[in-house]
């Protein structure tokens, strides 16, 4: 005979706060007392909401191409930031860096200057969104003090509202991380042995100076070039085939097209470069590669079989980052 099961006491309803349901597991009863599993009430709303990314959140910013650059492929960079109402009295400078300490969303210096992480997670499916809320924050932080993420309002400035558009972006690569401190000549102590493990971690980039947003980065295996593009993907793509069934891909010999990625609604093709072949060398071919690209992406003829063979090939090598 099957045992009866014991009524299980109901939970009260919970009070909710202006309103608001606060977020639970998914598999918990929803906060709003509906008796259903938060993923299936409110939960489902939030994972919308969640979902609804800026699949460019930096397009509209000058120098489009190098922000992805710097928040997906170089390890060490900084750039100056100018803001479109200007600096307030008390704040020197404002910079962007590619990660900071601890991984610090910003940090206040001592001086007064903030600085502000690239390479930070997102709270929000708008980067640009959440970047612009930590730089508020960090204006008016307390002098050497690191600024938390935070998630900023639905309806926050972004940064194409903060920063001033009419100021170029100009990166700064760097060997290593020095740039974290004022003084790091003569750090000592757990500060140096951080700031060592971080170099020791980061692989040699370099931007081209000829084209735009073009990096050389150097592997134990072998180098690679690899290109942030804003051309539009299907114009790119059969630009790319073209040039690809035409043995015009690569960037001199020894260097191959391997493929491309997607990353904050931009294409970054990749070359794989002899090991010999450093960022200098990198220079020339890039340009002349520049100037065949030019003429492809104003080809509007359909692609040929091998064009197409050659579209599908790189199509199957492509991988989405973000």
């Amino acid at each position: 005979m099957a045992k009866k099961r014991r009524p299980q006491p109901q939970a009260a309803k919970p009070q909710l706060v202006d309103g608001e349901v606060p977020v639970v597991g998914a598999r918990e009863p929803c906060p709003c007392g509906s008796g259903r599993r938060y993923k299936a009430c409110h939960g489902r709303a939030a994972a919308q909401a969640a979902a609804e990314l800026v699949r460019r959140p930096f397009e509209g910013l000058p120098g489009e191409c190098d922000w992805v650059a710097l928040r997906e492929l170089v390890p060490a960079a900084t750039a100056p930031l100018a803001l479109r109402e200007g600096l307030p009295a008390d704040v020197p400078s404002v910079t962007l860096a590619t990660v900071l300490p601890m991984a610090w969303p910003a940090l206040r210096r001592d001086d007064g200057s903030v600085m502000i992480g690239l390479q930070n997670d997102t709270a929000s499916g708008d980067l640009s969104r959440d970047l612009a809320d930590v730089l508020r924050r960090a204006l008016t932080a307390e002098l050497g003090q690191p600024v938390d993420a935070g998630r900023a309002e639905t309806d926050g400035p972004r940064l194409q509202d903060v920063l001033d558009l009419a100021a170029p972006f100009v990166p700064e690569v760097h060997e290593g991380f020095e740039f974290w401190l004022s003084d790091a000549e003569n750090a000592t102590g757990e500060v140096a042995a951080s700031l060592e493990r971080a170099n020791a971690a980061a692989l040699p980039t370099s931007r081209l100076t000829g084209v735009e947003a073009a990096y050389w980065c150097r592997t134990p295996e072998k180098n690679h070039l690899r290109w942030v593009m804003p051309h539009a993907e299907e114009r790119l793509m059969n630009a790319l085939a073209r040039l690809h069934a035409a043995g015009a891909s690569g960037l001199g010999e020894g260097t191959r097209l391997v493929g491309s990625f997607r990353a904050h609604g931009l294409m970054v093709p990749v070359w794989d470069l002899p090991s010999a072949m450093g960022a200098e060398d990198c220079e020339k071919p890039a340009a002349a590669f520049a100037e065949r690209l030019g003429e492809a992406l104003a080809d509007e003829a359909p692609l040929t079989a091998d064009e197409r063979r050659a579209r599908s090939g790189l199509t199957n090598r492509q991988i989405t980052l973000s």
